[in-house]
């Protein structure tokens, strides 16, 4: 079990009424961690076919670094919790903060020496540090409103998350790749070794250029004011969990699993997108140009979620899972089958169908659980791991095609359709 997940689970019935403005306040502030920690986690997409180049690696050792990124989730995450719970959410949105620039910072020794290892160890860090804020934003913006409406919710606030994700391929396409020689040739190919030195300093810029901001919001955030926590509703909750158990709920038991397999799903499209679309039998371009067909991925992401909080008004939340994961096998068969541009954009597709897919099924996990909410969350925050497993992509890739490893993401597609048919009900188990 992850531990008490403390803050918005207890601000939601311990706040005077005449505090309830605070929430508006509170909700910007989380849309602009949202943000943040949305535009970073995208990077990855262009910083991976980049060391790739840089670092001559094949498909295995490529995801690697991306399974080292979301291993940060599961060794993060208890002790987040346990943070959030001491120190208060304020000070642990400054700490998340002050760690990701840290990590940030590391990105530019990495670069300059340049050094597989302390890539991967400067990755880990940032991805710590976004772990912390993740433990506390996504159940309080789930709880801090009626149940009824927190798929709506936390879709929405995950919109802003994905404008991040939107943005942040223009970024790296124009920081890393369009100013690398290996971004910018039509196949690729072995570098000299001045080549793959230069390249690699390409990363220096955009990575000091993002510990600036960072430290920048960092700052802000200490200055803002923040609603505070309801110490005794706390204490009372966990007496209350005391005498429950997670494992009664369906609901969550099936819905760790469908994070976990959700996310394998996600990040490897993600991850392999610019190397997929570079291929010469599908779109055949060059690591820059296909940085700009995946702004068109995650631009899907954002505008499905603005759609679904809408949606989610007036339909149930798994019925609209349901719906979203049938298209997403439907359109992953066709990225796995296809070839030339209909390959390309069947992938652009999935990002439209998995925009709803993580904070609907988070909400649907928790739905129910009253006092043990805290424990359910971080569960299902330290199922985001799942993302370590697109290494199992990157060796299919590798063994039997890149194409031929996105039947792996159509078969994660097949599990999000039974958790939203079945698996979500939240009905107790015997």
């Amino acid at each position: 079990m992850a531990g008490p997940i403390p803050t918005g689970m207890d601000e939601r019935v311990s706040m005077a009424p005449e505090a309830a403005p605070a929430y508006g306040r509170a909700l910007a502030v989380l849309a602009t961690l949202f943000f943040i920690w949305g535009f970073i986690t995208v990077i990855n997409n262009t910083l991976l076919p980049h060391l790739r180049s840089v670092f001559e690696l094949n498909y295995t050792q490529t995801t690697l670094i991306e399974s080292t990124w979301f291993i940060a989730y599961f060794v993060a995450s208890m002790p987040s919790a346990w943070l959030i719970e001491r120190i208060g959410y304020k000070k642990a949105i400054v700490a998340g903060l002050s760690v990701m620039a840290a990590g940030a910072l590391g990105m530019v020794p990495a670069a300059r020496l340049p050094s597989y290892d302390v890539t991967l160890v400067s990755l880990f860090v940032i991805a710590s540090g976004i772990t912390l804020l993740q433990v506390a934003a996504n159940p309080y913006v789930a709880v801090i409103g009626p149940a009824e409406s927190a798929s709506a919710r936390l879709n929405l606030v995950q919109a802003f998350n994905s404008m991040g994700t939107t943005l942040a391929p223009l970024f790296g396409g124009y920081l890393i790749l369009s100013r690398t020689v290996a971004g910018t040739q039509h196949a690729e190919g072995a570098l000299s070794v001045a080549q793959r030195f230069a390249d690699a300093r390409a990363v220096q810029l955009p990575y000091a250029i993002l510990a600036l901001v960072l430290i920048a919001i960092t700052v802000l955030i200490w200055r803002s004011s923040l609603p505070t926590l309801g110490g005794a509703t706390r204490r009372a909750a966990a007496e209350q969990r005391k005498r429950l158990s997670l494992w009664r709920h369906r609901n969550l038991v099936f819905g760790v699993p469908a994070i976990f397999i959700y996310l394998i799903a996600e990040i490897g499209v993600s991850n392999l997108f610019i190397n997929f679309v570079s291929a010469p039998k599908i779109a055949n371009l060059t690591h820059a140009e296909a940085s700009h067909y995946l702004l068109l991925l995650w631009g899907g992401m954002m505008v499905g979620r603005f759609a679904g909080s809408f949606l989610m008004r007036s339909v149930p939340a798994d019925r609209v899972l349901a719906g979203f994961a049938i298209a997403a096998f439907a359109v992953m068969l066709a990225a796995a089958t296809l070839h030339g541009p209909a390959a390309m954009w069947a992938l652009i597709l999935v990002g439209l169908c998995h925009s709803i897919m993580f904070p609907t099924i988070f909400t649907l996990g928790i739905r129910g659980l009253g006092p043990l909410t805290e424990e359910g969350s971080g569960l299902l925050i330290m199922a985001i791991a799942g993302g370590a497993l697109v290494v199992v992509q990157g060796w299919l890739a590798d063994r039997y095609g890149l194409q031929n490893s996105f039947f792996l993401t159509a078969g994660c597609e097949l599990y999000v359709l039974f958790y939203a048919l079945w698996g979500a009900r939240p009905k107790a188990t015997a």
